[in-house]
């Protein structure tokens, strides 16, 4: 239930955001930009909320999310629109939805994740050094007897 709330909070939040720069500003239709707000919120939400963010860090996670959502808006909005590049307009975007992204790997860390799955924060590494106090490999009272004639 967890991963079904988090998919319809990324899924709106996107809509909206990419409706106000793409379909505001860049008129594009509103049956384009909830397609590709559909494809970039399955997308994004399984590579880097489920796969990247337990792996590695917020910030790797934000921008592996924002060079996903540029390609994604990019190519969706050439392949259903004609007119005008959209190389600007996905720019903007992707900016807009990474800075959202940055905000929902905190959610999604903290509440959707398991225990067991998320290493966000404590990697796990436990480095440890091994020390000695010895400066001679063989103690002096252990050598052999040609070692103490000398």
């Amino acid at each position: 239930m967890k991963h079904i709330r988090a998919l319809a909070v990324k899924f709106l939040a996107s809509m909206v955001l990419l409706y106000v720069i793409l379909g505001l500003m860049y008129d594009m239709s509103f049956s384009n930009v909830f397609l590709i707000s559909l494809v970039l919120g399955l997308a994004s939400y399984v590579i880097g909320d489920l796969f990247l963010l337990p792996k590695t860090n917020n910030t790797i996670a934000t921008l592996a999310d924002f060079g996903l959502a540029f390609m994604i808006i990019w190519v969706l909005g050439e392949s259903l629109t004609y007119g005008e590049s959209l190389l600007l307009a996905s720019l903007i975007s992707a900016a807009g939805v990474a800075v959202f992204e940055y905000f929902f790997h905190k959610y999604v860390a903290g509440i959707v994740l398991e225990d067991g799955e998320r290493q966000y924060g404590n990697k796990g590494y436990q480095y440890q050094t091994e020390a000695s106090e010895e400066l001679y490999p063989v103690r002096p009272d252990v050598r052999s007897e040609e070692d103490t004639e000398k």
